[in-house]
């Protein structure tokens, strides 16, 4: 019989970087995709996470938090408050001292993850191997906000990071063409995101006779808001709309509330401030449609999290989600124009509780079918069978919680 890989080599050692990790949440999906590669990958595989010791948009530290390590699993955390020299210093003494097999950071221009390729490089740390995971800053959106900035260090890292042999690790294969699309020698894995949802939606229930509209997300230029607000102006139809997230662009929430200010007497729009993860498929439930114009997503954790609690999702094509929505779970917006939009807000509004119920359960449906699909190899397992081939994990159904 084959040996254990993690019985002939040792445990493939990863070390992870990411500027915002739990228990923040302000960061949106890439907090909650590092939390499940970290709680699903295989025994094989061990993961070192360096991340900062406070959340986005928040400058006080996680209490108890700042400078120590902390286990999870099989992985250790270490909260890094990068004012610290000291907290510098002890980190590098610990990594120092233990080579690892792959260096993964999440993000291109993450000043956590040019620090720690730097590092690699100069062989300040022991990393056999690099990927980036750039968690959708390649959409032709994402890359115009501060569009000189990045075409600029994009000129000046590239070059450089085709000289380290680095891979890249693509959630969606809409994903890896925009790498290759910039840069064309990258070596780029296609593997989505885990998610930790269970396997049956939440039951669909009747809701009220006016449409209950929400919005779920950061509010910035990325997820489009705008949009939809420019939509609900040309709407005639009783509408309300809740929103819930994180207004970390000043600039951008400024412009939504002028917009909210114009809207006809018939919508009405309730912001509701920040939303606990464990909180969001319950809040989800409570609706008739989730908005979600968005410009652009590597995964998507708000869609399949709505969809999970049988709410049908307006998005744009722009997602890894348009076949699922398409299927059933709700409404691929191809032109996302404010026209587009408000037709399809105004078809709901339209339409009597019994007929939103019934676009539930086909959400409901659309994500059943979804979650009873299979999964392949963890993204870490397939970084360690390219390094040390071997016995693949066995390829199975999603895996769930026990929520």
């Amino acid at each position: 019989m084959p040996r254990d890989d993690a019985a002939v080599h040792g445990p493939y050692r990863v070390l992870m970087t990411h500027r915002f990790f739990e228990p923040g949440f302000r960061a949106g999906g890439p907090v909650r995709a590092i939390a499940r590669l970290l709680d699903s990958c295989s025994e094989q595989v061990t993961v070192t996470l360096v991340t900062g010791d406070h959340d986005l948009g928040v400058p006080q530290p996680y209490p108890g938090l700042s400078g120590r390590w902390l286990d999870r699993g099989r992985s250790r955390i270490f909260y890094l408050s990068t004012r610290s020299p000291r907290q510098w210093w002890g980190l590098w003494r610990t990594l120092r001292r233990e080579p690892f097999d792959l260096l993964y950071v999440n993000s291109l221009w993450c000043p956590f993850s040019i620090t720690a390729i730097l590092a690699t490089r100069l062989r300040l740390i022991r990393a056999a191997r690099v990927t980036i995971a750039p968690r959708g800053e390649f959409s032709p959106a994402a890359l115009a906000l501060k569009a000189t900035k990045k075409e600029i260090f994009l000129r000046l890292w590239g070059p450089f990071l085709r000289r380290g042999d680095v891979r890249w690790h693509a959630t969606c294969q809409l994903e890896a063409d925009l790498i290759r699309r910039r840069l064309p020698w990258a070596t780029a894995l296609v593997c989505a995101d885990e998610v930790d949802l269970p396997a049956e939606p939440i039951p669909p229930v009747r809701l009220a006779d006016r449409l209950r509209l929400v919005f779920v997300g950061r509010v910035s230029p990325m997820k489009n808001l705008t949009l939809t607000l420019a939509a609900l102006a040309r709407t005639t139809s009783p509408i309300t709309f809740d929103i819930y997230g994180p207004a970390e662009d000043p600039a951008y929430w400024a412009r939504c509330r002028q917009l909210i200010s114009q809207l006809p007497s018939t919508v009405e729009v309730a912001y509701r401030g920040e939303l606990h993860p464990d909180l969001v498929r319950e809040t989800f439930a409570q609706y008739d449609a989730y908005a979600m114009p968005t410009l652009g997503e590597n995964f998507g954790y708000t869609i399949v999290e709505s969809l999970s609690a049988s709410c049908p999702v307006l998005c744009s094509d722009r997602t890894p989600w348009t076949g699922v929505l398409a299927a059933g779970g709700g409404v691929v917006l191809t032109r996302l124009t404010e026209d587009e939009l408000a037709d399809q807000l105004e078809r709901l509004a339209r339409m009597s509780p019994a007929e939103r119920l019934a676009l539930r359960g086909s959400a409901a449906d659309a994500y059943r079918t979804w979650a009873a699909g299979e999964r392949g190899v963890h993204i870490l397992d397939q970084m360690r069978l390219a390094d040390r081939p071997g016995p693949a994990p066995r390829v199975g159904q999603r895996p769930y919680s026990s929520r």
